[in-house]
């Protein structure tokens, strides 16, 4: 113990005469008697200074940084509520997708814009932790849009139960402010409880967003326009991915031209749940191109990365195999060992669970009449046992599509061009108590020849639901001057719904056409409810 103490008041000696001799060489007098200081403690000293004044001055830019933030946490309490859920939306979007990507590396463009990543949130409440997040990007099309339909026939799909543990964000791909505020204002219309719930959720890109697509190199013999599309489309891709990595645990790409099969969602997340102990990287619900994709949303932001890195150069499901290459392959292997080695990071459900539907490509001129095989046979039409009755209509049938073999659950209705006035009509043999109806226009083959302005009428056995009416008893139904009452209409091509137990037995049910239409009619599910 005294040799170690000992050995140390040594060190502490020899480091203070070392000291010592280092001062006195550095600092001494000279033959006038001024103090002499070595070049090199004034160029410590400067850069002491130096760094002193530097150091205080970014202390002052802290302080102010630090008052701003305190200024925006109190504009944020001041806030009301819904502005609350957009601004959260918008700051927690910003987060993620400014500190989370290199975008500014491989988008340099960006850095001239504060705002260039920042997310236009149309319509939403900003719902997180959900077990499934469905993209759809859409753009402007030449010919026809498809966006409606395909969001009605996913929602169609939903339970109650799946629609509060999903969210699907439509990203409406373009810049041009009087086209995306149109667009959202048509899903508002036409799905306003799926908006009013957080389960839809619109947004656009600030128009800062995308570069200048002018000096983009011609590749692998495309035009200089499919180049430009294909570019936009992966950046599409990628700002839509990163605005939803925070909102659930799945994420499934789709397309804004698709049909789903019934219970896509349970089978969606039953599959994948089947999968846990697998380190896959994707899991296809289709065989097409990027539809029905499915990612764990926390390898978004490797898969975006990706495919910033080389958004110029190909296509995205070029770029998506390419992913699996690096991943998986050894170069040293043969093609043979790769694909093996891809096919388990890339896992195929089938049958597949979405169809392609959209003949007009969103690149302009382009017809892309593409199928899924995979997806299996269409189903036309949903039949009921229906109780008996007379059926007739003021609409012409299409060859052997009548309205008796629909009603009968053998066929679907197909009428020709419906004008106002033209009315189905359904009269029992005996009035019967009715608990509820549903018909569904439009199928997977013709999923615009739809009902609309088409109400749902009912005619009571009972002349007492019309004094009723009078006495203001059942004044919140509309009454036709043949007696009919107004229960409902079609929206999105669908009508369902209960029947008033007040009207007790009811005599026909009718639905009445108020408007002509540009299209036929397809009735592909008539349920009388009994």
């Amino acid at each position: 113990m005294r040799c170690k103490h000992g050995s140390l008041l040594f060190i502490v000696m020899l480091a203070s005469l070392l000291s010592f001799s280092w001062y006195t060489n550095n600092i001494r007098g000279t033959d006038t008697g001024e103090v002499y200081v070595h070049p090199h403690l004034i160029a410590l000293y400067q850069r002491l200074q130096s760094t002193e004044e530097k150091s205080m001055k970014l202390s002052h830019e802290l302080k102010q940084v630090l008052d701003h933030l305190k200024f925006l946490v109190q504009e944020q309490k001041n806030a009301s509520s819904s502005n609350q859920d957009v601004f959260k939306q918008k700051q927690h979007s910003i987060t993620s997708m400014s500190f989370q990507s290199n975008a500014y590396i491989y988008l340099p463009h960006l850095k001239d814009n504060e705002n260039s990543l920042l997310p236009n949130v149309m319509l939403g409440h900003g719902r997180t932790g959900v077990p499934l997040v469905l993209g759809i990007p859409t753009v402007k099309r030449e010919k026809q849009s498809y966006l409606l339909n395909t969001l009605s026939s996913l929602l169609s799909e939903l339970s109650v139960e799946e629609k509060s543990d999903c969210v699907i964000i439509v990203f409406i791909a373009e810049v041009d402010e009087q086209y995306v505020n149109s667009v959202a204002e048509s899903i508002k219309k036409n799905f306003p409880n799926d908006v009013e719930s957080g389960l839809l959720e619109v947004v656009s890109p600030s128009p800062y967003f995308y570069p200048n697509f002018t000096n983009l190199k011609e590749t692998f013999g495309d035009t200089k326009e499919r180049v430009k599309w294909r570019t936009k489309q992966n950046l599409d891709y990628s700002f839509l991915m990163l605005y939803a990595q925070d909102k659930g645990s799945l994420y499934i790409q789709l397309e804004d031209d698709i049909v789903a099969k019934p219970g896509y969602s349970e089978i969606m997340q039953t599959f994948a749940n089947q999968q846990r102990n697998n380190e896959w990287l994707i899991l296809e619900f289709s065989q097409l191109g990027f539809i029905g994709k499915m990612f764990r949303t926390s390898d978004l932001p490797l898969i975006v990365e990706f495919i910033l890195m080389f958004h110029k150069d190909k296509p995205i499901d070029w770029l998506l195999d390419h992913i699996l290459w690096v991943k998986a392959c050894n170069p040293e292997k043969d093609a043979l060992h790769c694909n093996r080695q891809k096919d388990s990071l890339r896992i195929r459900y089938k049958p597949s669970l979405f169809q392609h539907v959209g003949l007009h490509s969103s690149l302009r001129g382009k017809i892309q009449n593409l199928k899924d095989k995979d997806f299996g046979k269409h189903t036309l039409f949903i039949g009921h046992p229906n109780p008996p009755a007379n059926i007739n209509t003021s609409l012409s049938a299409y060859q052997s599509h009548t309205l008796v073999r629909a009603y009968q659950g053998v066929d679907f209705f197909w009428g020709l061009t419906p004008v106002s006035g033209d009315y189905i009509k359904i009269e029992f043999h005996q009035p019967l108590t009715l608990k509820g109806y549903r018909f569904k226009s439009g199928n997977i083959e013709t999923n615009g020849d739809k009902f609309y302005n088409t109400t749902v009428e009912v005619l009571p056995a009972d002349a007492s639901v019309g004094y009723k009416m009078q006495k203001g008893e059942m004044s919140k139904y509309e009454q036709t001057k043949d007696g009919f009452f107004r229960i409902g209409a079609f929206v999105n091509g669908i009508a369902e719904g209960e029947i008033d137990p007040e009207f007790n037995k009811i005599s026909a049910i009718r639905l009445f056409i108020h408007s002509d239409s540009d299209v036929w009619v397809l009735l592909s599910e008539i349920c009388i409810k009994v």
